[in-house]
């Protein structure tokens, strides 16, 4: 049997199920740790499954570049290579080819670009993106499909989309069925209700194992990303995975179940956990902020990590001040598992019926973190340890004061002394498609 999803239970639009693959099953809703290059950054697959991680995804574009598909294929797929048993989904390379604006050229066949590491020049059409997958040993394969920028015109995502839906077409055609793999479908349209539409009723009618919401979180904000998958999801099959692609921060996750998403994956956790941020129960936390420098309290005291059960914030303080290895390792690992739990938060929720209860306990505990950090600027520098928590709140909640070296992360404005996410410049090739 070719991979398939089943539902167990649904709450509202929520869904909980189980994606069934060649390498495994993996309860949904589920969060993919981002394996750009073959590796989850910062961390060993010993530590991502640590998490409990169960999928992981890799990028078609950098491994196509590095070490090459070919490559990877003889020396056993990759899963083999990277030492993870667990099944994998591929992106197809359209997103990072796409945001290559000046070295790519595009025509109705596929796209011309030239690599971001070394100049050398390299054609990429469906069928090409599809044997890449099929090399890599990908068990969730997707379509090439072509990503526009936010924002943009009627015209421009109706002419984008109609080039996706034909290439879907082709990527069906190439796609090699074998037990436990799939391929899943696009849907693209930009923010166009009626473009929207059009591309599920072009993929429905070529039919794949999965379908996923792609063009989203490219900077519209997230009311017009709820917005536009209130109308997307509930067009999509329900016996099949719905796949909301580079999405997001915790906030983002909930609303996205909330909508009847399935499957996420986003750079955000490991980037974070890279430039001294955590996600807590409390909220968002910059461990680079001064006020942790005599913290002995724990990280989040409902987190199971190394960083939660062996350190303190003291002690990730120090690491990051002294640009220590370690300090992005643990907090990577902290923000995967961080991650892995809410998902296992709301499966549990869903199936018991109660998923909105949930939501909001998770909720409460940003708005507390919130107003424990606008209580941390009105005691004296000493007292700052005695308060627990001390965080900003997550996206769509009320945003608090800043306190130095905090980050408001529902305006992307930060403090003093806070690292900012990395944004990919001249020709770089970005992460993912987060």
């Amino acid at each position: 049997m070719t991979l398939h999803h089943t539902l167990q239970a649904t709450d509202g639009r929520a869904r909980a199920g189980t994606l069934h693959t060649a390498h495994g099953e993996v309860p949904t809703p589920v969060f993919m740790p981002v394996g750009t290059a073959g590796t989850v950054k910062a961390m060993t697959a010993d530590a991502v499954r640590a998490t409990g991680a169960r999928m992981i995804l890799g990028n078609t574009y950098h491994l196509m570049l590095r070490p090459g598909a070919e490559r990877v294929g003889r020396l056993g797929g990759l899963h083999r290579m990277v030492d993870w048993d667990g099944p994998i989904l591929t992106d197809s390379g359209g997103f990072q080819v796409m945001s290559l604006a000046k070295l790519r050229k595009m025509d109705r066949d596929g796209v011309t670009f030239r690599s971001h590491v070394d100049g050398s020049k390299h054609r990429l059409t469906p069928e090409r993106s599809i044997e890449i997958q099929h090399l890599l040993d990908a068990d969730v394969t997707m379509c090439l499909d072509e990503c526009i920028p936010f924002p943009a015109t009627e015209e421009e995502a109706a002419r984008a989309m109609r080039m996706s839906m034909l290439w879907a077409a082709r990527c069906r055609e190439a796609f090699v069925p074998r037990e436990g793999y799939g391929l899943f479908g696009i849907v693209q349209g930009g923010v166009f209700p009626e473009l929207r539409a059009e591309s599920v009723r072009a993929l429905t009618e070529i039919g794949f194992e999965g379908y996923a919401v792609g063009g989203l979180a490219v900077g519209e904000g997230q009311e017009i990303m709820f917005q536009t998958l209130d109308i997307t999801t509930p067009l999509l099959p329900a016996d099949k995975a719905h796949y909301l692609m580079g999405v997001g921060t915790p906030s983002d996750l909930i609303g996205g179940v909330r909508r009847g998403i399935d499957m996420f994956d986003c750079v955000m956790p490991t980037r974070s956990g890279r430039t001294a941020r955590a996600y807590t129960s409390r909220g968002v936390m910059n461990m680079r902020n001064a006020r942790f420098a005599d913290d002995a309290t724990t990280l989040d005291p409902e987190c199971n990590c190394p960083a939660c059960t062996r350190h303190t914030r003291a002690y990730l303080h120090h690491l990051f001040r002294a640009e220590e290895m370690l300090g992005p390792m643990l907090l990577t690992w902290h923000n995967i598992r961080y991650y892995q739990r809410l998902m296992e938060r709301l499966r549990a929720a869903i199936l018991a019926g109660r998923f909105e209860d949930e939501a909001a306990r998770i909720e409460a505990g940003w708005e507390a973190g919130a107003a424990e950090a606008a209580a941390l600027k009105t005691v004296v520098p000493g007292a700052a340890a005695a308060l627990a928590g001390g965080a900003t709140p997550l996206p769509g909640n009320a945003a608090a004061p800043l306190a130095a070296g905090d980050a408001d992360p529902t305006s992307g404005v930060v403090a003093a002394d806070t690292v900012p996410f990395p944004v990919p410049a001249g020709n770089e090739a970005p992460e993912s498609n987060a």
